[in-house]
C-alpha cells in the first residue's frame, strides 16, 4: 500500500480492529468455546489467582518481547489493536444479547470466525503494524518463509493445546476457530492487500519487519 494514501490505510486499520473486537464479542455470545488465546488466558489464570485481563495483559507484553529476535517493530497499529480492541468488545457484549437456541448460536459462531478473519486481514493489510500475536505470527512468517495459514495454525493449536492442559474452557468452537483462523487470514490480507504503484516494491512501510 503506498505510504502517502494515510487516510485509507487508517480507514482500513480503525474498520479492521473495530471488527475484530466485534467478532471476539459475538463468539463469545455464541458460547460454543473460547478462541485459542483465550483458553490459553484462562487456564494460566486458574493457576496463577490473576483476573484474565491481568493474564492478556501480561501475556501481550511477553508476546511483545518474542517480536526482538524477530525484528519486528511495533507500530500506530499495535497500541491501537491494545486499546481498540477492547472498547470494541465491550460496547458488542454490551448490545448484543446472549442467543439460547442452538439453532442461532451455531450461525452467529461462524459468522464471527469469518468476521474474525476478516478484521484480521484488513489492519493488517494496513501496514501500520500488527497486533502483538500477529505480529509474532507475520515475524515467524518473514524468518521461517512459512504461509500465513499454517504459522497462524500452528499458533493457535499450540496455545489450544497448553490451555486445555491447564485447565481453560474448550468446545467444539474452539477448534473450528483453531483450524479455519489461519486459512481465513491469509485469504483476506491478500483481498485486502492494495496492488503497489510501479516501483514502489522494496520501500520499507511503517510497521513492517525490521531489515
Amino acid at each position: 500500500m503506498a505510504q502517502g494514501n494515510v487516510p485509507r490505510r487508517l480507514t482500513q486499520l480503525y474498520a479492521g480492529l473495530v471488527l475484530f473486537g466485534a467478532s471476539v464479542a459475538l463468539q463469545l455470545r455464541a458460547g460454543l468455546g473460547l478462541n485459542s488465546w483465550d483458553v490459553f488466558h484462562q487456564g494460566v489464570a486458574e493457576h496463577t489467582g490473576l483476573s484474565i485481563g491481568t493474564v492478556v495483559v501480561l501475556a501481550s507484553a511477553a508476546v511483545l518481547l518474542l517480536w526482538v529476535p524477530l525484528r519486528v517493530r511495533p507500530g500506530l497499529g499495535t497500541v491501537s489493536n491494545v486499546l481498540l480492541v477492547g472498547l470494541s468488545m465491550d460496547a458488542t457484549l454490551a448490545l448484543t444479547p446472549t442467543p439460547q437456541p442452538l439453532l442461532v448460536r451455531v450461525p452467529l459462531f461462524l459468522v464471527a470466525v469469518v468476521l474474525n478473519g476478516a478484521a484480521t486481514g484488513l489492519y493488517i493489510a494496513a501496514r501500520f503494524g500488527p497486533g502483538p500475536r500477529d505480529g509474532l505470527m507475520t515475524g515467524l512468517c518473514r524468518v521461517t518463509g512459512r504461509s500465513t495459514r499454517l504459522v497462524r495454525t500452528v499458533l493457535e493449536v499450540t496455545v489450544l493445546v497448553t490451555g486445555f492442559v491447564l485447565g481453560g474452557a474448550v468446545g467444539i468452537g474452539t477448534v473450528v476457530h483453531a483450524l479455519t483462523i489461519g486459512p481465513l487470514i491469509q485469504f483476506f490480507q491478500r483481498l485486502f492487500a492494495p496492488r503497489e504503484p510501479a516501483g514502489a516494491a522494496g520501500r520499507g512501510l511503517p510497521g513492517q519487519a525490521a531489515p
